[in-house]
């Protein structure tokens, strides 16, 4: 069952300047009284979270005694991002997954404008997982699950609903070529210039692709496993619509910078045996992939060895492929 606050007014504004890492007791008193009514509080934990958002991990005792674990989710101000509307995409985004049996968390409470939980947020069911960051103990089944997850989530079908929700994930996967100018981050970054104009030269020239679900952001920090498989696909705000091949993109780039080139291979081969279909414009996308690096080299270890060299070969690859 959903719970969906949709409650008129706007931000509470004692609330919107407070450190979101921080989730007042109080508020959590009242959402427990909104979504399990007649609960006990035991824990509120804040969890580790994106820059994007806080999120903490609450932990409720339900009166007939089962436990309920839910994590509630606010955003943080981000660029020019409207935090209500995120907070809807994310939710609506959820809502697909538990329509269409992908797991992922289950969505329990929209609160969009801020008037329970101080500023725009979610709440989801809690999964149990862990993230795998570092080299899997079997990577080309890994590699092979990721690639049918995938193929699985842009089965999903979107009717005009849907897409209302989404961005438009063509043009969030090429922000960069906005306006005329080069940004500062590729002119500093070696290459950085003769990649802007080569993705601005063949943008135009993509092959039509269909339009399905695109997370924008499907790497491995953002895939929960348990017991050898998938427990959840979580971080769905900027979901989008658009190229399958963007999410194909992504998380070859960071398969290869975790230096499992394999891997990398054997989860493309693996998507066009599910989909039945090779894929388009492969080498566009993972060029543009390579920008979101570029952005901010230190944060992504693409300055020093061995990354550099890695992420050097996942550009010229992409470069061969354009052509």
């Amino acid at each position: 069952m959903y719970f969906i606050t949709r409650i008129g007014g706007c931000y509470n504004p004692d609330m919107v300047d407070r450190p979101l890492d921080h989730l007042p007791h109080e508020t959590v008193l009242t959402l427990l009284d909104r979504i399990a009514p007649g609960s006990r509080l035991l824990k509120v934990e804040l969890l580790p979270g994106s820059f994007s958002n806080h999120t903490h991990l609450v932990e409720a005792c339900l009166p007939g005694g089962e436990m309920l674990k839910c994590v509630v989710r606010r955003y943080q101000v981000y660029g020019n991002y409207d935090r209500g509307e995120k907070a809807r995409r994310e939710f609506k985004a959820f809502e697909l997954m538990a329509h269409n049996g992908i797991p992922a968390p289950e969505p329990l409470l929209l609160d969009d404008t801020g008037l329970l939980l101080g500023v725009p947020g979610i709440v989801t069911r809690y999964v149990p997982g862990v993230l795998m960051l570092s080299t899997p103990p079997d990577p080309l089944d890994w590699a092979r699950k990721l690639a049918v997850m995938l193929a699985r989530i842009q089965r999903i079908p979107l009717d005009k609903n849907a897409c209302k929700h989404l961005l438009d994930a063509n043009s969030e996967a090429t922000w960069f070529l906005e306006g005329d100018s080069i940004p500062s981050y590729l002119q500093a970054y070696p290459g950085g210039v003769d990649l802007w104009q080569l993705l601005r030269e063949r943008f135009p020239l993509l092959r039509p692709a269909p339009r399905v679900l695109v997370h924008i952001d499907y790497w491995s920090g953002n895939i929960l496993w348990h017991a050898g498989e998938i427990s959840a696909v979580l971080d769905w705000e900027e979901a989008a619509y658009g190229d399958p091949v963007i999410d194909v993109a992504y998380a070859r780039q960071n398969m290869i910078l975790m230096d499992l080139p394999v891997a990398a291979d054997e989860f493309l081969h693996h998507y066009e045996t599910e989909t039945g279909h090779a894929v388009e414009n492969l080498g566009f996308w993972e060029l543009a992939a390579a920008v979101r690096p570029m952005v901010d080299p230190l944060e992504w270890q693409v300055l020093d060895s061995p990354r550099m060299e890695l992420f050097q070969h996942f550009i010229e690859a992409g470069r061969k492929r354009v052509g």
